[in-house]
């Protein structure tokens, strides 16, 4: 049998526990017997519930249907009764199903994990500071440094640095920061199937600086980083404008992207890709991916959430877990 992966619900009054309970409901009978949610059973009744579908589960580690989902179900005292309420105790529950996620698969019980939507405020109300998913699980794995990839079939984007200011982000874009992160991103495509990915650097500065006249931050801070990826044998160019960039990536010219800063790369991808881009962590020693969206407490728990992002988030993890030993 093929690996399974692990779903973490994300938090518990927002969208994830429906749009987990949905896409489970589309998914194919070989794809169900390789998921499980690591969550809260009664908080998915509670969704599928809301959402008018019958979805039998059973408890992990026992035999189902195959129908059923197989639930991990992880314990957090007071809860709330409702969907859409930013809580102490949902940051809680989010923290325990991502850290139980991290253990099964460091432990090899599962191959990796898709997480939905966590609230940032709700984590640090619960006592859990991070900047999200990826420096959480950097902390969880004992990792040095992770990196963001934003993936779709149009445009594929990795970045040197996500959440924080645009005044840090200049400062993070050094040469070594800018040749890891290459590195990063062509391993990743080369194990997705890309025979010799083609990338793309963007320039941090508009018209990279335009020889100084807008900042020389491209040329003393950027060049440098993709020369030495360069030596390594990787087929990439830059920086160039990004203005530009995203365009002739999106039409087939490169097969990465390398943006410097979180709304660089965010935004083309969300403009043509706002449904199916899945967000993958690289450079940790876990598989893990996401859906590219948020809890939207404002419409959680009234069967108005799509899923189609989280269907892609299963389908990349499951060809994560494929390619794993690979």
């Amino acid at each position: 049998m093929k690996s399974k992966i692990g779903i973490t619900m994300g938090d518990p009054s927002g969208i994830g526990p429906e749009v987990i309970i949905k896409a489970f409901r589309d998914s194919t009978p070989e794809q169900r017997e390789r998921i499980m949610v690591i969550g809260d059973k009664n908080i998915l009744n509670r969704a599928a519930r809301a959402c008018d579908i019958f979805q039998p589960m059973h408890d992990s580690g026992t035999q189902g249907a195959p129908e059923s989902l197989e639930v991990l179900h992880v314990e957090t005292d007071g809860l709330p009764e409702k969907f859409g309420i930013v809580s102490e105790a949902c940051g809680e529950a989010c923290f325990r199903y991502i850290a139980k996620g991290v253990e099964l698969t460091r432990a090899g019980k599962i191959a990796g994990i898709v997480t939905a939507p966590i609230n940032k405020a709700a984590l640090n109300a619960a006592g859990h500071h991070y900047d999200g998913h990826t420096g959480m699980l950097a902390h969880l794995t004992k990792s040095k440094s992770s990196f963001m990839l934003l993936a779709a079939e149009k445009l594929k984007v990795i970045h040197v640095s996500t959440h924080i200011s645009l005044r840090d982000a200049i400062d993070r874009a050094k040469p070594k920061r800018i040749t890891e992160t290459i590195v990063a991103g062509w391993q990743h495509l080369r194990r997705m199937g890309y025979g010799d990915p083609r990338i793309a650097v963007a320039g941090i500065n508009p018209h990279c600086g335009e020889g100084g006249l807008f900042g020389d931050e491209d040329d003393t801070q950027i060049a440098p980083g993709v020369a030495a990826a360069q030596a390594k044998g990787i087929n990439v160019v830059g920086p160039i404008p990004a203005d530009t960039a995203y365009y002739r990536t999106s039409q087939g010219q490169f097969d990465l992207i390398v943006a410097q800063y979180h709304d660089q790369g965010h935004i083309p991808i969300k403009m043509i890709a706002f449904d199916t881009a899945v967000n993958v962590s690289l450079g940790l020693p876990i598989d893990r991916c996401s859906v590219d969206h948020g809890t939207a407490f404002d419409i959680a728990g009234k069967n108005l959430a799509n899923h189609e992002n989280m269907n892609h988030a299963i389908n990349y993890g499951l060809r994560l877990a494929d390619g794993k030993n690979q």
